[in-house]
């Protein structure tokens, strides 16, 4: 009888404990992320990246399977570390960011990797064209602050990026490495 009253009394204790709280990555902080990429000129490693981006994004470390992310980068805020660079590849042939002014990411799955590694799929969107793209990422959670970083390789020619005169792979390399580290924070009032 004693053995069932102390069940009793540590499942009331554990019932009357606070709930642990999970805590979701909700807003990202721009300011705070980059978006970078390196690709070869003429066998030369060149260094740029973006200036603008915005996004949107859900993740909650216990349930990774339910993130979801959206991330706009505007084109015309690159930066290829010389000004006529800048202009040419916003250009018709390159970006032709007048008629397409942002590339867009969409997450359709994220897959837990194990040691705050995980896969994330989703549709990338450049130029008019979408493909299905894969990334793996990490995730560094500092408090109610979190950082997410991956590299995955991204072919121009899939997307139209670099025609005419471009499309030659020995002058610029098809493979462009994108870099990204986005830092976002749990907004309060939501979970």
């Amino acid at each position: 009888m004693k053995f069932a009253q102390g069940a009793v009394l540590f499942a009331a204790a554990l019932l009357a404990m606070p709930a642990a709280h999970a805590i979701e990555f909700n807003q990202l902080q721009a300011d705070k992320s980059t978006v970078s990429f390196v690709y070869k000129q003429m066998n030369v490693p060149v260094e740029g990246g973006f200036k603008r981006f915005r996004g949107e994004l859900s993740f909650d470390p216990a349930r990774p399977e339910a993130a979801r992310t959206t991330i706009e980068i505007e084109l015309a805020g690159i930066d290829t570390g010389f000004a006529e660079g800048d202009e040419e590849v916003r250009g018709r042939l390159w970006f032709d960011t007048r008629k397409h002014p942002v590339a867009r990411f969409v997450s359709t799955a994220v897959r837990p990797l194990g040691g705050n590694r995980y896969e994330v799929a989703g549709r990338m969107s450049i130029k008019g064209r979408t493909l299905e793209v894969k990334t793996p990422a990490s995730f560094r959670q500092a408090g109610n602050s979190g950082v997410f970083e991956g590299t995955f390789v991204l072919k121009r020619a899939d997307y139209g990026i670099g025609e005419g005169m471009w499309a030659d792979f020995g002058t610029v390399a098809n493979e462009v490495q994108i870099k990204f580290r986005m830092t976002a924070v749990a907004a309060a009032g939501r979970k």
